[in-house]
């Protein structure tokens, strides 16, 4: 039962290259320990710059060669690879030479254009067997999951919460969020969706009740080169930052994961194609795209 006098207590840390907060009614006294040991194992077997990682050391092994992956690691690939099917490829999984070479990875930033970029953009495989839970790469592909794996920490820190019994909080990593739950006085856990800087469209406050909310959005990272910014948004067909006027894309999801994995793709694909596709997925999304708004149709009836 709801006890209206129960106190939220806040609790944060650092993980993934940024930090991460959670407000829960009334959790054990050593909630923000586990939370922190949640996310590090996420960090140990998804992360591009921990040298020792899972995820780095299969970039570093051999191509052609299979390799068994821990079940967490299993859940995010299947989980990238549905998307970039659905998506016509718009995410990528495979992106790691891409994102190293653009400065975006584990050797650091880049002041200068990489050159043949594009040829990077033809054949990435990644082979997944789901049942032996083990994965495989290409010549030219190395793993990427940093559009998808911050929404995972998200979800796996919350059902570590909930496995303990912590039915009530807000859990966020990096601005990607879940609630589950409701507050002491019984309202929702409200949260305001991040706003493009200098954006004229007003932000939306959104309910988050078993629900969760990512944001993508290309002003976060990048680099000048030649008097031209640079994004850290890849489009997976040309091996090159995208080029569009999308500058945010938000997503509501029950799945934390699938709302960060949707709304990179999303971001990729232009204001358009990306309301089409996410009205043919059944997801909520918004697209800020100059100074216009694209909304899908599952996001109108969420606002109903």
């Amino acid at each position: 039962m709801r006890d209206p006098g129960a106190n939220i207590q806040a609790v944060s840390g650092e993980s993934m290259g940024t930090s991460w907060s959670l407000q829960a009614v009334s959790p054990p006294a050593d909630v923000a320990q586990g939370v922190q040991a949640a996310l590090d194992t996420i960090v140990a077997q998804m992360s591009q710059w921990e040298a020792e990682s899972d995820l780095s050391r299969f970039n570093r092994a051999a191509p052609g060669d299979w390799h068994a992956i821990p079940a967490e690691f299993a859940q995010v690939v299947g989980a990238a690879l549905e998307i970039s099917a659905a998506s016509g490829g718009a995410f990528d999984p495979a992106l790691g030479a891409l994102t190293e070479r653009w400065g975006f990875g584990s050797a650091g930033p880049v002041d200068t254009i990489p050159e043949g970029g594009e040829a990077f953009a033809a054949d990435r495989p990644i082979d997944f067997d789901a049942a032996a839970r083990r994965i495989r790469r290409g010549e030219g592909a190395a793993l990427d999951l940093s559009g998808i794996a911050k929404g995972y920490g998200v979800d796996f820190a919350a059902e570590w919460l909930l496995g303990i019994g912590v039915r009530h909080f807000l859990i966020e990593v990096g601005g990607e969020l879940r609630g589950e739950g409701v507050r002491p006085d019984g309202q929702p856990w409200w949260v305001d969706v991040e706003a493009p800087p200098l954006s004229p469209i007003a932000p939306y406050r959104i309910a988050l009740h078993d629900l969760s909310v990512a944001t993508s959005g290309n002003y976060r990272r990048g680099f000048e080169a030649d008097g031209r910014h640079y994004s850290h948004s890849f489009d997976p067909r040309t091996g090159r930052p995208i080029v569009s006027d999308v500058s945010s894309v938000t997503v509501v999801h029950r799945s934390c994961m699938m709302a960060d994995g949707w709304a990179t793709a999303l971001t990729v694909l232009g204001p358009k194609a990306a309301i089409e596709l996410a009205d043919e997925q059944g997801l909520a999304a918004c697209v800020v795209a100059g100074n216009s708004e694209y909304v899908s149709r599952a996001w109108r009836e969420m606002l109903a």
